[in-house]
């Protein structure tokens, strides 16, 4: 214990000796994280998604709390028919508790999450770009600025959802990577030394089990850290005690990876490798999901590159996106150029450019992989390398403010306010709040009103929501709902269908929808109908 005292103290006044010798740059970052936290967390109640899989989620989450039903399979994928793994679920499960059992503490949860994963971009920008000491880390703190004020990123980082804990692991799975395969190892090193750099394989795997239990285009991770694990390995290799190390912390990073990931095994196994099946099919059967020939990506890198500087940098502004795509693209293959020529020179791997080199196989394995894929690309796929363009854009403009003359330090200044004018255009705060949650648990206190504490089913009518938002509500007030099951009937339908219509008033048609929650119920009528919260609620009951 006084082991573990003496290091936070010592790291405390590391820290306090940093910002003393830095102290615009920690008023600077203070600025940034304030600002991301701000547009994370204001009216986040209002703002947050509340749709069919955030009540899914709190659903299970509750069972767990409340029933202390243990979790083995996470949420189904909407493409594919594959489940992902319960450590997102089990993640939630402290701010749910927290929050007494409220969806708004895992929404809070995730924000502060994003306001880490700026935090973090920030550090790893300056550490990998401005190593100097004492000087101001421009690239760190435009690569964070942007990434606190990026609109898609803002969304993606205010409501609790799977695929929104991705950027903050990927990126620890990159910065883990980078500092095994260290720019500071020396063949001097000791092994105390070579074995406290080696621990950050265990983080490498506790990561990369969050990532592929978020969104399995996590997979498109597995190239950069095969191909760095074993860049490593033979670094490792010119010292038997240093070998010996790294086998040992991979082998205990994967026992902890294959424990982490070990629940959807069971349940796999449990279910006859039904998930394993859907995967063999996804990858197998290839004609509308994937290609499976990698050269088949290279022509779409100009548009995919577009595409993830428009959605990402540039605020969702197309003109915008096009010219930060072109500037970013020629801008870091020059610096990048300029490295290795350096290292040509001096016959020797630059600091710079083992960052660019892992940043860049990041990227690259990311555009090959959306390249092949054939669906439609929604933004939070971008969600395992999210902040991997802002730190290309940090680097490519510290380097320039290092080696440019003032007319190009300005030109990085004026083109960083550019950037900041169009993602704050754009900002999510401008739009009035979605206020799902609110509508929900205004719908959901009537259905209970008009249920009288009599059984009931419940159908949602709508062009993206389903019922679990409604039910996560109305079980967390323990109301009598029953899902109809079409094989236990005459058990599981009730006296009763609540239908919710979305829809406009015009559009709904309760009694002849061919959604299943209403088909199964069977011949009905409807008895009432209210407009609760700008829905329209119907109260059906069998035609005698």
């Amino acid at each position: 214990m006084e082991k573990i005292a003496l290091m936070i103290n010592d790291r405390w006044l590391m820290v306090r000796r940093w910002i003393r010798e830095n102290r615009l740059e920690f008023v600077l970052l203070i600025l940034i994280l304030f600002s991301g936290a701000f547009f994370r967390l204001y009216k986040i109640s209002e703002y947050m998604t509340f749709l069919g899989d955030e009540g899914r989620d709190a659903i299970v989450v509750r069972r767990l709390l409340v029933d202390f039903d243990p979790i083995l399979i996470g949420p189904r994928t909407s493409i594919g028919d594959m489940y992902l793994g319960p450590l997102y679920y089990y993640l939630m499960a402290p701010a749910m508790l927290l929050s007494g059992l409220s969806p708004v503490g895992p929404s809070v949860q995730m924000a502060l999450l994003g306001v880490a994963t700026v935090f973090l971009i920030w550090f790893v920008a300056r550490e990998w770009f401005s190593p100097r000491k004492g000087k101001l880390a421009i690239g760190a703190l435009i690569a964070a600025g942007l990434y606190s004020l990026a609109p898609v990123v803002i969304e993606h980082a205010r409501h609790s959802w799977n695929p929104n804990i991705m950027p903050f692991f990927a990126l620890s799975i990159i910065y883990g990577l980078w500092k095994i395969w260290s720019p500071f190892a020396k063949a001097t090193e000791g092994q105390a030394e070579s074995s406290k750099r080696f621990n950050w394989l265990i983080v490498v795997g506790v990561s990369f089990a969050f990532v592929l239990q978020s969104h399995y285009l996590g997979l498109l991770l597995a190239p950069t850290i095969g191909l760095f694990w074993l860049l490593s390995f033979i670094k490792a290799k010119s010292s038997k005690l240093k070998a010996q190390s790294f086998l040992q912390h991979s082998a205990f990073g994967l026992v902890i990876f294959v424990f982490l990931m070990s629940p959807l095994v069971i349940f796999d196994a449990r279910h006859g490798w039904r998930n394993f099946a859907s995967m063999k099919k996804f990858f197998g059967e290839r004609q509308s999901t994937v290609s499976a020939r990698p050269w088949t990506a290279l022509p779409k890198f100009p548009e995919t590159v577009t595409l993830v500087a428009t959605r990402l940098i540039a605020g969702k502004n197309e003109t915008a996106g096009e010219f930060s795509a072109l500037i970013l693209s020629i801008g870091s293959g020059f610096v990048f150029f300029k490295l290795i020529y350096a290292t040509v020179k001096k016959r020797k791997l630059s600091y710079n450019l083992k960052a660019y080199l892992v940043l860049l196989t990041w990227l690259g394995f990311a555009f090959i992989g959306l390249g092949l894929y054939k669906q439609h690309i929604y933004d939070h796929y971008y969600g395992f390398f999210f902040p991997a363009p802002f730190l290309l854009l940090g680097g490519f403009a510290e380097n320039m403010t290092q080696s440019a003359k003032s007319v190009g330090k300005m030109a990085i200044l004026v083109g960083f306010a550019l950037l900041l004018y169009i993602n704050l255009a754009e900002n999510p705060l401008k739009y009035p709040p979605n206020r799902q949650m609110q509508r929900t648990i205004s719908v959901s206190e009537k259905i209970s009103e008009e249920a009288r504490g009599e059984r009931f089913n419940i159908a949602v009518i709508a062009e993206r929501n389903y019922e679990d938002a409604y039910q996560y509500f109305l079980e967390k007030e323990r109301e009598p709902i029953v899902d109809i099951d079409a094989l236990r009937a005459d058990e599981t339908i009730t006296e009763q269908l609540f239908v919710v219509c979305e829809l406009p008033k015009e559009k709904c048609d309760p009694t002849h929808d061919p959604k299943a929650e209403v088909a199964n119920f069977g011949w009905s009528k409807i008895d009432n109908e209210w407009v609760v919260a700008g829905v329209t609620l119907f109260r059906l009951v069998h035609t005698q």
